[in-house]
């Protein structure tokens, strides 16, 4: 499958899976190319929360056997890796900057946006109230000026989410129906 059929539900179909997402992220994470062992191992300790060194047989060989008969394939059938199951060799390809925002983004690193939402809703609901009771210098001919501003408030916050979430990536995310 070339860059131009990498239709953004076939991304979608593709990224859906966690063991997929956590390959390519290694194969990212080794400059693009590994062997099968190694992202076997990297994959494994991932997905059970532990060193490498700690990784189980019976955890090496459950990721080992899903990788090379599903998600490897699948990955190469849509021009994502090149994989030789012979040499055990797995590389990256160019069309990396096609699938990078549908990679999932480390938590620890970004704005925990769920928090400023919560607030900013808390803080709006918390003034509106007071504005319905008329406490303090909030009465009701102030309610709709509250209003306004609290909606404008949450665009800033949308706004800046939706520009900081695409700065980083620094691509076009491919549409359907265009």
């Amino acid at each position: 499958m070339s860059d131009d059929e990498l239709t953004q539900a076939a991304l979608f179909d593709v990224f859906s899976n966690a063991r997929r997402r956590r390959a390519v992220r290694c194969l990212k994470a080794q400059s693009g190319s590994c062997e099968l062992a190694d992202l076997v191992e990297r994959v494994a300790a991932w997905e059970n929360d532990v060193d490498p060194d700690e990784v189980t047989r019976a955890q090496r060989r459950r990721v080992y056997i899903s990788l090379y008969q599903t998600h490897l394939p699948m990955l190469e059938d849509h021009g994502i890796v090149d994989w030789d199951p012979d040499a055990h060799t797995i590389e990256l390809l160019p069309s990396e900057r096609l699938f990078e925002p549908y990679l999932e983004r480390d938590p620890a690193g970004g704005r925990s946006w769920d928090v400023v939402y919560a607030s900013l809703s808390i803080v709006g609901t918390f003034t509106l109230g007071l504005v319905a009771l008329s406490v303090g210098p909030l009465s009701v001919g102030v309610a709709p000026f509250v209003a306004i501003a609290l909606s404008v408030a949450v665009f800033a916050v949308a706004t800046l989410q939706h520009t900081s979430r695409r700065a980083g990536s620094g691509v076009r995310v491919p549409v359907p129906w265009r």
